[in-house]
């Protein structure tokens, strides 16, 4: 992931674990990536959560990428409380890998989401995620 995405090292966001449907990412806390309150920037949160999306969803797709291309089409992020210190990303795939792959068996271009929950290192909610992803059949 990080030789794939460069900008994920710019954060030290770290993939703690991922497999097939699942990604658990974590990002430090920094001095440089505060805002105005001194928690994680917004900006930051959300690209922890968009990366740690992308793992679940690599993990899972991986072995389609020589016949498609994974693209984010859409993302909402919620924030429900302020972030403080150390934040982790817990990422699920929301659909099922059988289906998509047919949706690219038949010459579609499969939607599917992937939700992800931010928290604090000590387990609180601070953020809610989902990002919706395509497999772009190559040509």
């Amino acid at each position: 992931m990080l030789r794939s995405v460069p900008f994920a090292r710019t954060l030290d966001i770290s993939f703690e674990k991922v497999e097939p449907g699942f990604a658990l990412c974590r990002m430090p806390d920094r001095a440089d990536l505060h805002n105005h309150l001194g928690g994680p920037h917004a900006g930051a949160l959300f690209t922890l959560a968009e990366s740690a999306s992308g793992a679940a969803m690599l993990a899972t797709f991986g072995d389609q990428l020589s016949r498609a291309t994974p693209l984010a089409v859409d993302a909402a992020i919620r924030y429900v409380k302020l972030a403080m210190g150390e934040v982790v990303a817990e990422a699920r795939l929301r659909a099922s890998r059988e289906e998509v792959v047919a949706g690219l068996d038949a010459g579609e271009r499969p939607e599917f989401d992937v939700t992800v929950e931010i928290r604090t290192a000590d387990g609180t909610p601070v953020s809610e995620m989902t990002v919706a992803w395509t497999l772009r059949p190559n040509r």
